[in-house]
């Protein structure tokens, strides 16, 4: 019967409003055992039942399963290189509160000090219902919850921090969540291989096989942007030269523009990708072909059905479509030039991060609710 609960609260949260009798189809139960599970957990506080949308057919109303109005929640925070953000999320995915600002300038340790401060005001509004948190960050982490984020400069941060002793703490790489967010509620469900991009202050990723983000030995896969498909004489914050996502951030606009490193790079790269003067459209369309090209690279050697952009990579296929697809084109191998796979924007586009840490911390949360 507990695995059964668990089941059936991952159907709820996965489909929002979906039916008692879809649910039990879904995880393989009679009407009657639904009911039982219903009323089990409605006990328990953690569902409730609700009309459903009127379709106008004739008949007895259905009801739609939803989380319980004093149900458990869980806080979803997302750093970035130029904010931070946490939000309250119900069982479903509905964001209840959020709270955040910009980093101006603060190092790693105030903006994870600054975060934990907004989420225990989030906790006393909201009573003992918070019972855990997911952090997305511009960075790699490590298993005791160590953040190193070369972009900013910020090194061995201690992300526990914002929450110590929190009974369910997740956090990852923005990319790496983005690409599981996609996977789950995007335009990647359902893909074989997908490959997501995300453009920041440089570049990340991941690889989604069958549903299941690939991570790595050490939890720190999907650093495409440090692959050397970009300029060798171009000296990367990591330390190394010819990093792809030297080619295609903000810092690269600047560089062909003859500008100085800017001090926002996403919010200055927007500003050029939308620009109608010439100067800003030529780098754009050099930035883009330095992506269409390195694109192509991956889906050769990973053999992806897809590829979603997130970040900055949305800006870049609406203002420079032409220019990604003939480097992409031009860089696939020939069997793979007839039916290419597509590349889509994110469907939940600056969202990709936090969406993705609320779903890790909803899936390590799910199995210690029943």
């Amino acid at each position: 019967m507990t695995t059964r609960a668990t089941e059936l609260l991952r159907v709820v949260h996965a489909r929002p409003g979906v039916t008692r009798a879809d649910a039990a189809r879904m995880i393989g139960v009679g009407t009657g055992a639904a009911t039982e599970l219903v009323g089990r957990l409605g006990q328990a506080q953690l569902l409730a039942e609700g009309p459903t949308a009127p379709s106008g057919a004739r008949g007895r109303p259905t009801t739609a399963l939803i989380p319980h109005p004093r149900g458990p929640l869980i806080a979803a925070a997302s750093i970035t290189h130029e904010s931070w953000r946490v939000d309250v999320v119900e069982l479903g995915g509905s964001v209840l509160a959020t709270a955040g600002e910009n980093l101006a300038g603060r190092g790693g340790d105030e903006v994870v000090a600054a975060l934990g401060a907004a989420v225990q005001r989030l906790r006393q509004e909201h009573g003992d219902r918070i019972r855990g948190i997911g952090i997305s960050v511009p960075g790699t982490v490590s298993r005791d919850l160590m953040l190193d984020a070369s972009q900013l400069g910020w090194h061995d941060v201690d992300l526990a921090v914002a929450w110590p002793r929190a009974e369910t703490f997740v956090a990852g790489n923005d990319a790496t969540l983005a690409a599981s967010a996609e996977s789950r509620r995007g335009v990647a469900v359902g893909a074989s291989v997908a490959l997501h991009l995300r453009i920041e202050a440089g570049l990340g990723g991941a690889v989604v096989d069958g549903g299941k983000v690939l991570i790595g030995a050490l939890g720190a896969s999907g650093e495409f942007g440090h692959m050397p498909f970009g300029d060798p004489a171009v000296r990367c914050p990591c330390g190394a030269y010819g990093c792809w996502g030297t080619a295609v951030d903000g810092s690269a606009l600047a560089r062909l523009l003859g500008h100085a490193a800017p001090r926002d790079p996403v919010s200055y790269a927007r500003r050029i990708i939308n620009s109608p003067e010439p100067g800003p459209v030529a780098a754009t369309a050099a930035v883009a072909t330095a992506l269409g090209r390195g694109i192509a690279g991956l889906v050769n050697g990973l053999d992806a059905d897809l590829v979603t952009l997130g970040g900055l990579g949305v800006d870049l296929l609406a203002a420079a479509p032409e220019q990604i697809a003939a480097a992409y084109g031009a860089g696939l191998m020939d069997f793979r030039r007839a039916a290419p796979p597509p590349v889509l924007p994110a469907l939940l586009g600056d969202d990709g991060p936090i969406a993705g840490a609320a779903e890790e911390a909803w899936t390590a949360l799910l199995t210690r609710l029943v």
